[in-house]
């Protein structure tokens, strides 16, 4: 039994190293920053048009974002791509979080397929929307009293 499961496994890897790079897989099997951030500076949940939920929490001091967090109850490209966004957006300034896009995520990545496009623009819309919150909090810290999250 073992050995089939070991063949079956072999066989798994092999058909997704034809489909994804080596980072993707990476990512989607060992996710850097999964999970949740209690009390984070900023917040953001979106839905993309497959119904995958990407949430990502994120931690800014005046230096930048210092901490990420994600959670997605997508597919592996959708685990790859939120892990690789946390990835990218520590250590920059919120100026420059702003900046990071599909594109950048794609290519950190080294591609995905074209049926997985819509993964990472999921991803970078939800950068963007965790950043937006943490800039509105920021202006306004009245409205953290009434934050769900």
């Amino acid at each position: 039994m073992a050995l089939e499961f070991d063949e079956l496994e072999e066989y798994v890897m092999a058909e997704m190293s034809s489909t994804y790079t080596e980072t993707v897989i990476d990512h989607a099997m060992n996710p850097r920053n999964a999970g949740s951030m209690p009390n984070a500076d900023g917040y953001a949940s979106l839905i993309g048009p497959c119904g995958d939920t990407m949430k990502i929490w994120l931690r800014v001091t005046e230096v930048g974002v210092v901490n990420a967090t994600f959670w997605t109850d997508g597919c592996g490209p959708s685990i790859a791509c939120g892990s690789m966004a946390t990835e990218l957006v520590i250590g920059k300034s919120t100026a420059e979080a702003m900046q990071i896009t599909q594109e950048n995520i794609l290519n950190s990545l080294g591609g995905l397929p074209e049926e997985s496009l819509h993964c990472a623009l999921l991803t970078a819309k939800t950068l963007k929307a965790a950043l937006r919150d943490y800039i509105a909090l920021k202006n306004e810290p009245w409205k953290r009293a009434y934050r769900s999250v």
